[in-house]
């Protein structure tokens, strides 16, 4: 964590306080002062224990780009990383959630997908999440980030940590190169349309090459529309195909990737539910996509919640979550 210096990320601090986003429910505070902020912060971790509901009050109303001026602030003031004294401070997930609102999303992107593969094992779904859903811009200030603080290239991290046919759509994702155009050409529609389906439903075997190429390289209208002409060709949906046609951590991202360029709020409202729902919490997904929506597109996200299981994502953090950690969760999340 304590690599993560203000001074060293200076290419990537953002001009404005505001939002990243506009679907955010994060927004920029009135009246900011990262003075005041920095004093709070330091008097809530004077003395005998800490003051977790002040440093939720401040961090979970703020901006990314306001924390950053919070943290310059503090620095200043105090001589000493706001992030390093909160870590030696704070515990457990609410720590994990605290640290991850004080990064630049990149920042947090790049330390998110180092994190899913330092030690044995790797956490595939922080992979899939992450590379599926950023856009090119995104992804590649991502490698730059990912580059500078760990000396290493993200392409290179990734194809030591995976294999096979995953790899290579990470890899390809990794390029940044899909067509970010808004041209439907309808002949190549049609034509993709009917290769994925000779290269999956229509013979034995699957060529996965032939859904990478379509996947990860068309644009978002182009996909929406060969989508359609696939549902005609072979009488079912592509999702559906996917789950006959692969399995595991293949599986995963190329649905993945459907979802997000269908819906991404309901991608993201997807994977909370299923990190809530059942025995246990996967806290790793809760909190990356708390953290990370956050001031992007969480309206968006807790609107599609709604719509597909019927009840509040506010109820499920309340009713899944303890504690601080439940407080800054759902002070992120909004209201109802």
């Amino acid at each position: 964590m304590s690599s993560f210096r203000t001074s060293s990320l200076k290419i990537y601090t953002l001009p404005t306080m505001a939002a990243i986003g506009n679907r955010g429910t994060v927004t920029e505070a009135a009246n900011f002062n990262p003075d005041a902020d920095a004093q709070k912060l330091r008097e809530s971790m004077k003395g005998a224990g800490t003051n977790e509901a002040a440093i939720t009050e401040i961090l979970a109303h703020r901006t990314i780009a306001q924390r950053q001026r919070i943290k310059i602030a503090y620095k200043q003031t105090v001589g000493k990383d706001l992030a390093d004294d909160l870590s030696s401070e704070l515990s457990g997930n609410f720590r994990s959630v605290v640290l991850g609102l004080l990064m630049l999303a990149p920042v947090y992107d790049a330390y998110e997908l180092r994190n899913a593969m330092k030690g044995a094992g790797t956490e595939e779904a922080c992979l899939i999440d992450i590379l599926a859903s950023r856009s090119n811009e995104e992804v590649k200030v991502i490698n730059d980030v990912y580059k500078k603080e760990y000396e290493k290239k993200l392409e290179d991290a990734v194809t030591g940590d995976t294999s096979g046919m995953f790899q290579r759509v990470l890899v390809s994702l990794l390029t940044a190169g899909r067509d970010e155009s808004t041209n439907v050409d309808e002949a190549q529609a049609i034509q993709d349309a009917k290769e994925i389906y000779e290269a999956g439903e229509a013979r034995w075997g699957t060529d996965e090459v032939k859904f990478l190429t379509v996947l990860c390289v068309r644009n978002r209208n182009h996909l929406l529309r060969v989508f359609q002409e696939y549902q005609k060709i072979s009488g079912r949906d592509i999702e559906e195909s996917i789950k006959r046609e692969m399995s595991g951590c293949l599986e995963d991202v190329f649905l993945a990737i459907v979802k997000c360029i269908r819906n991404k709020p309901a991608f993201f409202a997807e994977r909370l539910y299923k990190s809530m729902k059942g025995l246990g919490t996967t806290d790793s997904v809760l909190i990356r996509i708390m953290v990370a929506r956050a001031e992007i597109d969480m309206l968006d996200i807790k609107a599609q919640f709604l719509k597909m299981y019927g009840k509040t994502l506010h109820s499920f953090i309340k009713g899944d979550t303890s504690g601080d950690y439940r407080k800054i969760l759902l002070e992120l999340c909004g209201g109802e």
